[in-house]
Order: structure tokens, then sequence, then C-alpha cells
């Protein structure tokens, strides 16, 4: 009995350790947020401090009178058009694969989300060789019709509908995913009471199923807006003036960092506006499981003529055909060719750039990661939330937004920090931070924090609390308690955050662009650049890479819209 008290004692008094320990999580959470949150406060405040000088408090009017509407239209109708794209295919897509049955559904089903693997500059530069004038299409074209080049009029891949294209065949599958969910777990009954009083299939849905799951395709509709927002390799590809490349140019082409910065306080409004959308659709999305119990899996909710399921098997493979098979194929029959095979020589210096900046960028996410979770739940306070929410925002930030955001405060501390360094210390080298890797790193970190934190986050919450109670209830220390239960037992969720994030770091282009030392080379920035000079034969290797890397989270993503 007395043994049973001692223990006793010794989980309260461990759960009371627990629970003090939860302001230092707390502080711990903080800081994070407030490295986090960094290029979000130094943006505002040039947007609200305005400049030192007449011509630098003048400039967001000078934009306002010359680039800024070009901007503003540019970026809003690409995302219109390529939301719209992506909207139609995800939906149509999602409601044939749960809702009929068709010869190769099961297939399809996985393979929609393939051209999530492709990055949509690769998409744009693949299509733009393939459609151009010397390309393989207008080619063939001319060689069966005899035509000249005077004789057919081809639509311009290389215009703001072009990149709609693109982007939307690349982007529908975070619509398709939720989509398919919420079709595939709503509640059907009433979808059956609508048909069952006459209402026809088309009515139905759109009256009774598409109401319904209309919060889940708004949440992923907000997703594909966000990357549309956020990027900078097909608008910059196409010649589409956005804000992405307005930034890019301003701050690098231009030198004109005000400009920059004015330009990027203006797109965090629209990236705002965007993050409390999809918050708002999740907060709409429902949990109910009542469609899975109300019919059996073999059994479909709408049937199909022999005609009606040639069209769905249609309608289904076009996107994929489109949106990966397409580019992909062609990719491989490019690498496979005489000069990518030379060109290949060079690529161990660009790929070990990409490992050494995804270990280092995947390394610190897990840090700050952990440390989050921890907070979270340990410490349940509204300060702990409210810094989460805040160092989890990264992922919804543009890269050039994010790399102008870091730039404008580290450039003025570095300043402080390499003169101290001089003065005191009789440093004669230059600037001791900016154009280094850590600021790159730093930046990365800050954008894919998301990534790390929510598969952390997830395996811990799988973690009972009383084990931990009961370790320190046997006098086990916290280094013990780490090592023996919540290292094993976070270790698959560590490895899938590594693995997700290091993936993100290799195919990130805008921040790496921006932010990166002159003797850093990565495989996005190769073939960003070879592909700029019209040499994409020689970046298709490079390419191909990336596209293999990105099957990785297109596998997770997809057996996760399954579950």
């Amino acid at each position: 009995m007395s043994r049973l008290r001692q223990i006793a004692r010794s989980g309260a008094s461990g759960a009371s350790r627990t629970a003090g320990g939860g302001g230092r999580w707390t502080l711990g959470a903080l800081a994070i947020a407030a490295l986090a949150g960094l290029p979000i406060g130094a943006i505002v405040w040039a947007a609200l401090a305005g400049g030192e000088t007449d011509e630098a408090s003048g400039t967001l009017g000078d934009l306002a009178a010359t680039v800024l509407p070009t901007y503003i239209a540019n970026t809003a109708l690409l995302m219109l058009l390529a939301g719209g794209i992506a909207a139609i295919i995800g939906t149509g897509c999602a409601w044939l694969i749960a809702a009929t049955r068709f010869p190769g559904q099961r297939l399809l089903g996985w393979a929609l989300v393939l051209p999530l693997a492709l990055p949509a500059y690769l998409a744009a530069y693949i299509y733009a060789d393939m459609l151009d004038y010397a390309g393989p299409v207008q080619s063939a074209l001319r060689s069966l019709t005899g035509w000249g080049a005077e004789d057919y009029i081809f639509p311009d891949i290389r215009s703001l509908g072009g990149g709609a294209f693109v982007l939307g065949f690349v982007l529908y599958p975070y619509v398709y995913l939720l989509a398919r969910t919420a079709f595939a777990t709503q509640s059907l009954t009433q979808f059956r009471a609508a048909r069952s009083l006459g209402a026809p299939p088309a009515r139905a849905f759109r009256q009774v199923a598409l109401p319904a799951a209309r919060p889940a395709i708004a949440g992923g509709l907000a997703l594909v807006l966000m990357e549309v927002l956020a990027d900078f390799g097909v608008a910059e590809y196409f010649a589409i003036p956005t804000f992405s490349t307005g930034i890019f140019r301003s701050w690098l082409a231009m030198g004109d960092k005000a400009a920059a910065l004015k330009l990027a306080a203006v797109m965090l409004v629209f990236v705002i506006l965007l993050v409390a959308w999809e918050a708002q659709s999740r907060r709409g999305r429902s949990d109910s499981r009542d469609g899975l119990a109300a019919r059996p899996t073999d059994e479909p909710l709408v049937g199909l003529s022999p005609l009606g399921k040639v069209l769905a098997f249609a309608a289904c493979a076009l996107p994929v055909l489109l949106g990966f098979v397409l580019p992909a194929g062609y990719l491989v029959s490019l690498a496979l060719s005489e000069t990518a095979q030379n060109a290949a020589g060079e690529i161990g210096t660009y790929l070990k750039g990409s490992l050494w900046l995804g270990l280092a960028t995947a390394l610190l996410c897990l840090i700050a990661a952990l440390l989050l979770a921890f907070a979270r739940a340990r410490s349940p306070s509204r300060a702990a939330a409210g810094a989460i929410r805040l160092a989890t925002l990264g992922y919804a930030l543009p890269g050039a937004l994010l790399a102008v955001g870091l730039l404008a405060p580290l450039g003025a501390f570095d300043q402080s920090l390499t003169r101290f360094a001089r003065d005191s210390l009789g440093w004669t080298g230059g600037l001791l931070l900016t154009g280094t890797s850590a600021i790159l790193v730093y930046a990365l970190s800050v954008r894919f924090l998301t990534v790390a934190y929510n598969s952390v986050s997830g395996g811990l919450a799988r973690i009972p609390p009383s084990l931990d109670a009961a370790a320190r209830s046997l006098g086990a220390g916290p280094s013990q308690v780490l090592a023996r239960i919540y290292a094993p037992l976070l270790a698959p969720s560590l490895a899938g955050a590594a693995a997700l994030v290091f993936i993100d770091t290799l195919r990130e282009l805008p921040a790496t662009l921006i932010l990166r030392p002159f003797n850093l080379e990565t495989l996005a920035t190769r073939t960003y650049r070879l592909a700029s000079d019209e040499r994409l034969v020689e970046a298709a290797i490079p390419a191909l890479i990336l596209l293999a890397a990105g099957l990785l989270p297109v596998l997770v993503l997809n057996r996760l819209g399954k579950r």
C-alpha cells in the first residue's frame, strides 16, 4: 500500500512538473512565432510606415499609376481562370469516381492525383516546348497538312490563357481530393430521396450533392488559388506580369526595395483573404460518415449507360493525360537524348546543393515542429494557440513575398552587426548574414514549417498522456521519457515530416532564386535557368528528378484522401 501511495505521489508530482513546464513550452512557441512572423511584420511595417524620403513615400502612388493595376488584373484573372478550370475538373471527376461505376475507375481514382507531382513551372516549360512553332505538335501539323506558317492560327501557350491552362490542370487535384472525400462520406439519403421523387440525376446533383460538398470544394479551391497567387515560374516563363514576377523584378532587376515591399504588402492582402476563406470553408465541413453506410461500395449511386461509361472514362482520363502523362512522357523522351545525357555530367553539383539545403531545412523544421507540438499538448493556452497559428502561416505565404519580407529586416540587422564587428573586432569582410545559405534555410523553414508541424502534431496526438505520467511515476527523467517513449512512437511521423519538407524544399523556386548565395545552385534553379535559355533538353534530367521526388507527397495525399 505504501508503494502505491508513493507511485501516486510521484505521478502527481510528475503531472505538476509537466503542467508547470507548460510556460516554457509557451515561451518556445512564442519565440518560433516571432521568427516565423518576421516577414509579415516587416511587410506590414513597410506598408504603414511609408518611407523616409518623399520618393519612397510616393512609391505606392507611383505603382498605382503604372504597373499595380496590371499586376492586380493579371493576378486576379489568372486566379479566376485557373481556379475555374481546377474547380470544374476536380468536382466533376470526384463525383464520377464517388457516385458511378465504369471500367478503369479504380485506376483513374488514384491516377487523378498524379498531376500534383509535376511542379507547375516544369509543366509550363514542357508545354511551351511541345506547342511552340518549332515544337513537335505544330511540326507534325504542318507535315500532315502541308501548311505554311501563314496558313493556320495556333493558340499561343505563352499567354495568360496558357498559364491558366497549365496551372488549372496541375492543381485541380486539390479540389478533387477534398470533393471526392466529401461525396464519399456525406449522407446520401437525401440524394436518393430526390431521385425517388422523380428528380433526374443532374438535378439531384445540383440541388442535393453539390451543396452538401460545397465547403470541401471551397477549401480545395482556396488551396488552388493560394498556389496560383504564389506561382512565379509559370508567370515568369510565359511573360505574365503578376505580383510574384513584379516583386522579383523590382527587388533584383531594378534594385527598388521600396517598390518590392509595397507590392508584397498588396499581395499580403490577397493572402489574408484566401487564408480566411480557407479557414471558413473548414468550419463548414461535415465529418459525417453516413454515406459509407448508406450504400455498398459496389453499388453505384448513379447508373450509367454504355455510352455514359465511355464518356465518364474519357472525362477522368483526359485530366490525367494532360496534367501528367503527356508532360512526363515528353520529359522522359528528352532525358533519353544524347544532349541530355552529355549535360548530366554536372548534375552532381546541383544535386549536392539540393540535398544539403533540403536536409538542413528538414532538420530545422523538425526541431521547431516538435517544440510547437509539445507546446500545444502541454500548454493549451490561448497564447500558445495563437503562436502556433502564426508560426504555421508560412505555407500560405508566396516564396517571393517571404523572401523580400525577410531580406528587409535582416538586411538592416546585418548591416548593424557587420558595422559592430568592423569597429569592435576589426572585421574586414563583407556582410555576415546576407547572401549566405543560413538566410535561405531560415526562409524555407518558415515556408514549410506547417508541413512538419501537421505530421508531428498528428503523431503526438496518438500518444496517450498516461504513458508519460506512468514513466514519470516510475522515476524516469525527461531525457529517458523522450528517448524510450516519444522517440520510438514519433519516429514514423518525424520521418514523414522530414521527407515532405525535404521534397518541398527541392521544388521551391522563387525564394531560392532570390535568397540563394552565388555559389549555390539547386535542381530547381538549374532547371529554371536552362529552360529560360530555351535549353529544355539539357534541363530534362534534373527536371525528371524533381518530378520523381514529387510522387512521394502525392502518394501520401492520395492515401489520406482514401481514409
